[in-house]
């Protein structure tokens, strides 16, 4: 499914993107991540994490070079299928 986005307007490739991604409170969320990460776009990651307010969810910042339009939308469609995470940013 293309996502038809307009990254390619908005974005020089390569460049740095951060992924921000919302999920469930569960010590595996940010392994995960990281592992869908290093499958699409291969690197040293060191991810940033924060409780919700209420400890129930986790957000998991990412940072990771895009090479095109396609690349970003890979990504997105990955994180977005892992049981864990609820909202992709």
């Amino acid at each position: 499914m293309a996502l038809n986005t307009k990254f390619d307007e908005l974005l020089d490739f390569p460049c740095q993107f951060p992924f921000k991604v919302l999920g469930v409170a569960h010590p595996e969320l940010a392994d995960q991540v990281i592992g869908v990460l290093q499958l699409h776009a291969p690197g040293d990651y060191v991810p940033t994490t924060k409780p919700s307010a209420k400890g129930n969810y986790l957000s998991v910042t990412v940072t990771v070079t895009a090479t095109s339009k396609e690349h970003l939308e890979t990504m997105y469609e990955a994180l977005g299928q892992l049981e864990l995470v609820r909202v992709v940013l």
